[in-house]
């Protein structure tokens, strides 16, 4: 009996030629870029378990969002505990804040896998992963301003092109409420005209319409009222002060009154990262403030800001724009010894070449030589050389270049110092 993966996860393998964004070389890639730049911005690194209770969620997420009602995997464990699988990364990061009484304000970032009942189609996966930050514990534009920031660096380091911002404000609670009450009463008149979707969300989650991708409600969304309409001077001057600090950073943007990001915990401003060529789903990552969820999760009212971004959806960006990517790492020496004397002289060599950062490789397999040399090559090693009793009597040795055939005569002692040199 042979075993498969179950619908919407998948495996990342170190090379994977039919689908590389499955490539673990790939992921590594992106994740050092992404733990170089949140190290040159000051974010740290929190860590959160996949399982958490499933109150954390309905009562930070919103109990009425697609993520909890519908897509959260959720189960009894055996002291009849109600867990779910993290389906999102920051009510467990403000969780782990109060419960560890961390100090303010702190700057968090992770790459963490996340779990959603996603429906299988193409880009959908049940168990994927997010790189998120969170700034916890100021208020201003200019945090704002960074966040942004720290995600639009990210995807200009990692060579995506075409990126532009969609923002947004969600201004406070009374103009989101006042604005609600004006959407239900535009779109009620018009109930039977909305899908299927939106016609559920009407009264459950009326924002949710705004960003439906469905054309019947696009059409009517276009000439409802704007949430702009509803926000106080406050929120429309911290807004206007964002907007001038992108300009400062040469951030390209759209203000998209229809963007209001799925989560019930945002607040004030709100913003998606898109890239051009991708079609209808474009869109690469977003987040923005949310400044009353520590309070709602029991801690102190503590304003915050954060975004979220799949690194699959990254990867397949990459590819799609055919973005110049790294290479794979190969072997820069295969070792292949002959003999007892000769295989102890290399498996000495071959530590003595890793512990100066050379990338090497013995053959332990015993086969025929035709057959050694034709694994070196699927490799693609640099360098290969055979070591015999005649190599060890003669204190010499034979390094083949393997693209171009030519051989270099070295004696054994120098063998290192040659790779440590190219390696430089």
């Amino acid at each position: 009996m042979t075993y498969s993966l179950p619908p919407g996860v998948f495996d990342i393998i170190p090379e994977d030629t039919q689908e590389p964004w499955k490539s673990t070389y790939l992921w590594n890639y992106v994740e050092d870029i992404i733990r170089n730049i949140a190290s040159l911005y000051g974010y740290q690194e929190i860590r959160t378990p996949i399982l958490e209770h499933v109150q954390l969620f309905q009562r930070g997420v919103g109990a009425t969002t697609d993520v909890v009602s519908k897509e959260m995997y959720t189960f009894k464990d055996r002291g009849d505990r109600t867990l779910a699988l993290r389906p999102e990364g920051t009510a467990p990061a403000m969780r782990a804040l109060i419960e560890h009484h961390l100090p303010m304000p702190q700057k968090l970032f992770y790459i963490a896998p996340m779990f959603r009942y996603e429906r299988s189609q193409a880009g959908r996966y049940r168990q994927h992963h997010q790189f998120g930050a969170e700034a916890v514990g100021h208020a201003t534009s200019e945090q704002d301003g960074e966040i942004i920031d720290f995600l639009y660096s990210v995807y200009q380091r990692l060579g995506l092109k075409k990126l532009s911002l969609n923002i947004n404000t969600l201004g406070d609670a009374k103009a989101r409420s006042d604005f609600r009450q004006a959407l239900i009463t535009y779109l009620t008149p018009h109930l039977s005209s909305l899908s299927t979707e939106s016609q559920n969300r009407l009264t459950v989650n009326p924002l949710r319409i705004l960003d439906s991708k469905d054309p019947r409600d696009r059409l009517l969304v276009a000439q409802a009222p704007s949430i702009l309409d509803f926000i106080d001077s406050y929120a429309r001057d911290r807004f206007e002060s964002l907007l001038q600090l992108l300009n400062l950073l040469k951030i390209p943007y759209q203000i998209n009154p229809l963007l209001v990001r799925g989560l019930d915990y945002y607040n004030q401003m709100v913003f998606e990262v898109v890239a051009g060529e991708l079609g209808a789903q474009n869109s690469v990552g977003g987040g923005g403030r949310y400044d009353g969820l520590l309070g709602t999760l029991g801690g102190q009212d503590t304003p915050a800001v954060g975004f979220g971004t799949g690194i699959e959806r990254i990867i397949q960006t990459m590819l799609q724009q055919q973005v110049q990517l790294p290479e794979v790492v190969h072997p820069q020496i295969f070792l292949i010894g002959l003999g007892n004397a000769a295989k102890q002289f290399c498996y000495q060599l071959l530590h003595e070449l890793r512990q100066n950062n050379i990338v090497a490789q013995m053959d332990f397999s015993d086969k025929k030589i035709g057959k050694i040399l034709t694994y070196a090559n699927q490799q693609q090693v640099e360098y290969v050389a055979i070591i015999g009793d005649n190599e060890i009597n003669a204190n010499e040795i034979n390094l083949k270049e393997m693209k171009s055939g030519h051989q270099t005569t070295l004696p054994l002692s120098e063998v290192l110092s040659f790779f440590i040199k190219n390696n430089n």
